[in-house]
């Protein structure tokens, strides 16, 4: 995604977008040729893979807590709700400052959802100064673990699960006689 995908500008981009596109290419391929000149291209690729694939996997990461988390809300079709969606189908997550500054303000998500023009050196402040965002689930470092478990949508429950609440579900409908 990162490293091919978005080397390349859509096709409906504006050419302010393409040209933002091209200078960041152009910068990423200076840099490389740069740190290949000065410390060597295998010590480059070893250096520079490493960083690509664990900012990545966190980025996956970041990803995947904001939008799994108990409470989540999942719609399809025409009654799926924008501002919902914004509010309570991503989270707040509440990193360590260190981290929150790391990932460029990625824990107030929700916001970007709502408007996605907003830069993010200014949604911290955004989020404190509107009461909007009180109802959007806060989760912390600690609690994005439980995002491990939920693999699945429970249709009947509107809620995210995890594999093992399904097969205790299965279980117990069995077990009642219930056709599933």
């Amino acid at each position: 995604m990162i490293l091919i995908r978005q080397r390349f500008p859509s096709r409906a981009a504006a050419s302010r977008e393409r040209g933002s596109v091209f200078w960041t290419n152009l910068a990423l391929a200076g840099l490389m040729v740069l740190m290949s000149f000065t410390l060597g291209f295998v010590n480059t690729v070893l250096i520079y893979f490493p960083i690509l694939l664990i900012s990545s996997a966190a980025g996956v990461w970041l990803f995947y807590v904001q939008h799994q988390f108990e409470g989540a809300y999942w719609e399809q079709g025409e009654n799926w709700d924008y501002v919902a969606a914004a509010l309570q189908g991503s989270s707040f997550y509440n990193l360590p400052r260190v981290l929150q500054w790391f990932s460029g303000n990625i824990g107030f998500h929700h916001i970007h959802h709502l408007s996605p023009r907003i830069p993010n050196y200014h949604l911290e402040r955004c989020h404190k100064n509107s009461t909007l965002f009180s109802q959007v689930k806060r989760v912390t470092l600690f609690s994005s673990l439980k995002s491990f478990a939920f693999r699945l949508w429970d249709e009947e429950g509107q809620r995210l699960v995890s594999y093992r609440f399904l097969k205790k579900s299965l279980k117990e409908k069995l077990r009642d006689g219930h056709d599933t």
